[in-house]
């Protein structure tokens, strides 16, 4: 077994595709780490934003969070229903392409792509963040832990739908278990206690208020939180995964999803409330997140406390997960309809697009990097392109239900209240939208309000060029089979060998035009290949009677091979109008992979400049010599 078969698994057959699909229970881990996941990072987003107001912040948390408890109410109905209605996949971007235009589909495509890179880099850095906390001495290696983190996910996730999900399997129902218990425990010490219960290890003080409430300030710590919500739409980007019933399952796991979220956020604002938790600098000497306070208040800093961080640390580090299940999927819609490049159509060995998730963690990687790997440096970028989705999803799938108004009473019925739910949604989530770009857009929201146009008109150049390319290689006729002189051929070559005797071997059979050109930087070494090209070529071929090759020295006094090559091509053209001139270049083949580096590769730089420079009367021919073991 190869190394490659080791680290990423053996091939896999496309008709083994369905024995990659997965129900609910791996379905969870896979598609919703990213809405689980944003439980850890979003209440304490909107907390770090109302550390001004002091103890006083904490008013304010129950009353956002329920807000965004009720989008989150809202978004599930109509992700259910787009669930059902595109049972193929109903992502933003085929709702918008087929309801809203083609326009507003890369819109939306923009909006998700730049969505999940994001993501990614906030859920490892939030990751990151909770281990640093419960092991300050890893402050100083934040953006190398984020990036090790971020290869693991990568290199899981080459290995294919069924291993990534299954993986993460253990780390997703550990920390919810974990966390579900520490809320179910809080929540019964408050309500014994009257709502003042006694932390086993007491939170760090609060800081005195150096501001009052303004629905600026509230606003903005709002927007922060909202990033909570973002994944939502991911399972209805991923229907391709799920096993039969499709639909069906997917709709178990976006229950299963929106439900576990909405009693994890409840919770956390609840016991931050009760037990006076708020956000420290996250940045600062002694940071601890919200979780890291609310576990050790819960339950001290025993073993429960590690095994809590530590599945949170691994949750919200593989909750990246989602961006790459969902990701390469995204870009393959999207390249299908020639808005990016055909490649990223393709699956790999084990039946994923590898190309997206090389580009998602590359993107990811240079987003860490550029940000020192700090979830609040991040978050301003977040949750734009997430609600600029929802938002062309929604109004999509209401266009959507005025045309399907459907047949019979019961389901015109069922079409209305749909088409209001859906309605609804967009409205609130377009209003999201816009106070979240408000309140974040010189926080750092102008960068993604600059990206997604940028990516729309990269998609329309790409379109463009693969438009032009079917423009020019349509052939609405039969074959021409009229007669063609046969080409001229052109064979470069450094000296007599049996690399060069091969080319033109091959040169000589298929055509009696055939020029062998040495560049030559030394009059000597021209002579000595005179000498030769006599005595094993002109003579055997006059002895044999064929048609006699000729042999073209050209001086390059500054050591240029191509330059002057492709102005004898000129030439030739010039000397043989409406003819094919065949450059035949006999190229040696390595047995071995660190023999390329003994050698110059002339013959690879030759080809690549022949097939920018060569023209269409042009053609480049390989003969390749390969040296025995």
């Amino acid at each position: 077994m190869s190394l490659l078969d080791r680290v990423l698994g053996k091939h896999l057959a496309s008709q083994e595709e369905e024995e990659q699909k997965v129900g609910p229970l791996t379905a969870l881990p896979m598609l919703g780490l990213d809405a689980l996941s944003s439980a850890a990072y979003g209440p304490e987003s909107a907390l770090t934003l109302l550390l001004p107001l002091g103890a006083l912040g904490l008013g304010y948390i129950g009353p956002l969070t329920a807000i965004i408890l009720a989008l989150l109410v809202i978004l599930y109905f109509s992700y259910r229903q787009t669930t059902a209605a595109y049972p193929g996949g109903g992502g933003s971007y085929t709702v918008a392409k087929e309801n809203l235009g083609q326009r507003a589909g890369l819109l939306a495509a923009a909006s998700l792509l730049l969505d999940y890179v994001l993501n990614v880099a906030v859920g490892i850095a939030a990751g990151v963040g909770a281990l640093v906390s419960a092991v300050p001495i890893l402050q100083p290696h934040v953006l190398g832990l984020c990036l090790l983190i971020l290869a693991v996910v990568a290199g899981v996730n080459l290995r294919g739908i069924r291993e990534s999900g299954a993986t993460f399997v253990v780390p997703t129902y550990l920390f919810i278990g974990c966390l579900m218990l520490t809320l179910g425990i809080g929540v019964v010490r408050s309500i014994v206690s009257g709502g003042h219960p006694h932390p086993v290890e007491t939170p760090p003080v609060l800081p005195a208020a150096t501001a009052g409430a303004t629905l600026w300030l509230l606003l903005k710590a709002f927007s922060s939180g909202c990033t909570a919500m973002t994944g939502v739409e991911a399972i209805s980007n991923g229907i391709s995964v799920f096993n039969k019933p499709k639909v069906l399952n997917a709709q178990r796991t976006l229950t299963l999803v929106v439900v576990i979220l909405g009693v994890l956020l409840g919770g956390i604002a609840y016991l931050c409330r009760a037990y006076h938790i708020g956000a420290t600098d996250p940045s600062g000497p002694g940071y601890q997140s919200v979780l890291s306070q609310l576990v050790a208040a819960v339950a001290g800093r025993g073993v429960f406390y590690y095994v809590t961080l530590g599945s949170t640390l691994a949750v919200l580090s593989l909750s990246a997960n989602t961006s790459y299940a969902d990701f390469p999927r995204l870009c393959r819609l999207i390249a299908e309809d020639d808005f990016l490049p055909h490649a990223f159509a393709s699956r790999g060995r084990r039946l994923v697009y590898t190309l997206g998730i090389g580009i998602l963690t590359a993107l990811s990687a240079l987003l860490l990097t550029a940000f020192g790997g700090i979830t609040d440096r991040l978050i301003p970028l977040f949750a734009i392109g997430a609600f600029g989705a929802f938002t062309l999803s929604q109004a999509g799938m209401t266009v959507y239900w005025r045309r399907n108004p459907g047949e019979t009473p019961k389901e015109q019925a069922k079409a209305r209240l749909a088409r209001v739910i859906n309605g609804v949604g967009a409205v609130a989530t377009g209003i999201v939208l816009l106070v979240v770009l408000t309140a974040k857009f010189l926080d750092g929201a102008w960068i993604t309000v600059l990206l997604i146009p940028a990516l729309v008109i990269l998609f329309l150049c790409v379109k463009r060029h693969y438009d032009h390319v079917a423009r020019e290689t349509d052939c609405p006729h039969p074959i021409d089979l009229s007669p063609r002189l046969p080409p001229v051929i052109l064979i470069p070559m450094k000296g007599w060998s049996t690399i060069t005797e091969q080319a033109l071997r091959f040169g000589l059979n298929i055509s009696p035009d055939v020029i062998a050109i040495h560049i030559s930087t030394d009059d000597s070494d021209a002579r000595l290949l005179q000498d030769s090209w006599i005595r094993y070529v002109m003579e055997p071929i006059r002895t044999a009677g064929l048609t006699e090759p000729h042999l073209m020295v050209l001086l390059s006094p500054y050591r240029r091979l191509f330059h002057p090559l492709t102005d004898y091509i000129h030439q030739l053209k010039v000397a043989y109008p409406g003819r094919t001139i065949a450059v035949v270049i006999p190229e040696l083949v390595e047995s071995r992979w660190y023999q390329y580096l003994l050698h110059n590769q002339r013959a690879t730089g030759l080809k690549a400049a022949l097939l920018l420079r060569g023209g269409p009367r042009v053609t480049v021919i390989n003969v390749p010599w390969y040296l025995a073991d």
